[in-house]
């Protein structure tokens, strides 16, 4: 599997960006993905996440703002992002994993494909 992430770029604090993870390999979705994000200075921290089965989960300080979804037809899994904030800022990567059970979605290790990152900056 490989993973292209695309979609960021520079927003102001309160807007809104939108993701995009597109996979290639027939078997993607029996792939759970999940969204990681790295700040300058700062270990990688877990976002989040999305099952085969449509099952998502995240981390405590971002539900209600972010969302991830995803097409299997097309390949693809979204992170919504609204009423960004500066501590936002950071390099947003995807991962997928075909072995990744629910209480293994926040850690990186458990996933197997990596993309190469797509970079958000929330500033005024």
């Amino acid at each position: 599997v490989q993973l292209q992430a695309s979609g960021g770029g520079l927003v102001q604090p309160g807007g809104s960006l939108r993701l995009s993870c597109a996979a290639s390999g027939s078997t993607f979705s029996r792939y759970s993905v999940a969204w990681f994000r790295q700040a300058p200075g700062k270990e990688r921290e877990f976002v989040g996440a999305i099952r085969y089965n449509g099952h998502t989960a995240y981390a405590d300080s971002l539900q209600g703002r972010f969302t991830v979804s995803r097409d299997n037809a097309e390949v693809t899994v979204w992170l919504q992002m609204n009423s960004l904030k500066p501590e936002d800022t950071a390099v947003y990567y995807c991962a997928a994993g075909s072995r990744v059970i629910s209480s293994s979605l926040s850690r990186g290790s458990a996933y197997d494909y990596w993309g190469q990152g797509t970079q958000v900056t929330v500033s005024s």
